[in-house]
């Protein structure tokens, strides 16, 4: 990792680790700040009752903490959160994220890879593609944690 990702990854991990240590149920998002579906996202996870703490970053910002968290590019969504011990990587339904937190899973997280049309904050009307909600393991392996269609 160069010096300036490793700096860039500590930093974001300071802004994250709050929430981690706490095990607080406030959804800590790290976006984009000119990207409109992030912003509907996370409005439509307050309409869902999370309490949302959002933070702009740019782009090598937001990639440090995806590396950090152990995104890997193919689960990639446009926004990064965290919640518990637990990252939640792009467009995820809120249910998913209840059901996540409710089992007390052992995994690292949940991913909706990808920006899928008719997911939360991508809403296109009427137009909606199926979809899957992958859950990312210790070890990083991947199953299927839900279907959308």
């Amino acid at each position: 990792m160069h010096k300036r990702h490793f700096l860039i990854a500590t930093a974001s991990f300071l802004v994250v680790r709050p929430a981690l240590a706490a095990g607080t149920s406030t959804l800590k998002v790290a976006k984009s700040p000119t990207c409109g579906c992030c912003t509907a996202w996370v409005e439509q996870m307050r309409e869902a009752g999370f309490a949302v703490d959002t933070q702009d970053v740019d782009q090598d910002t937001l990639y440090a903490l995806k590396d950090r968290l152990g995104i890997t590019p193919d689960l990639e969504g446009c926004h990064t959160a965290t919640i518990g011990d637990y990252f939640i990587e792009g467009h995820v339904p809120a249910e998913d994220i209840r059901r996540l937190l409710a089992n007390a899973t052992e995994a690292r997280g949940i991913a909706v890879p990808g920006m899928p049309m008719g997911s939360p904050g991508m809403d296109m009307g009427g137009a909606r593609e199926a979809y899957d909600v992958v859950l990312v393991l210790k070890d990083g392996s991947t199953q299927v944690f839900a279907r959308h269609s």
